[in-house]
Formats: C-alpha cells, sequence, structure tokens
C-alpha cells in the first residue's frame, strides 16, 4: 500500500513541477516583452532627445 501512495505523491510532485515550468515560461515571456518594450521607447526617446539637441545647438550657432 505504501508504494501505492509513494506513486501517487510522486506524480502529484511532477505536476507541480511542470506547473511551475509553465509558469515560469510565462513569466519569462512577459519580462521580455517588457524589456523590448522599454528598448523601443528609450530609443524613441534617445532619437527625440539627439534631434532636440541639435536644435539647440543650431540655434546657439545663430546667436
Amino acid at each position: 500500500m505504501e508504494k501505492f501512495f509513494d506513486e501517487i505523491f510522486k506524480e502529484e510532485e511532477a505536476q507541480i513541477s511542470v506547473e511551475l515550468i509553465i509558469v515560469l515560461a510565462a513569466v519569462v515571456a512577459v519580462v521580455l516583452l517588457l524589456v523590448n518594450q522599454l528598448q523601443e521607447t528609450s530609443a524613441e526617446g534617445s532619437d527625440k532627445l539627439k534631434k532636440t539637441a541639435d536644435e539647440v545647438f543650431k540655434k546657439i550657432d545663430d546667436i
């Protein structure tokens, strides 16, 4: 009888492990999406900052 219960508990542990792997994979996917979005946002911000700096330097040159 103990062997029967041991097998049941091992299956439950395996099920928990599979569920944990699925949850971790989902978390990693969300993190990758956020990182990608932040990279795009920082690239856009960098471009805008460069344009603004160029405009400021042009105005300084005009003075």
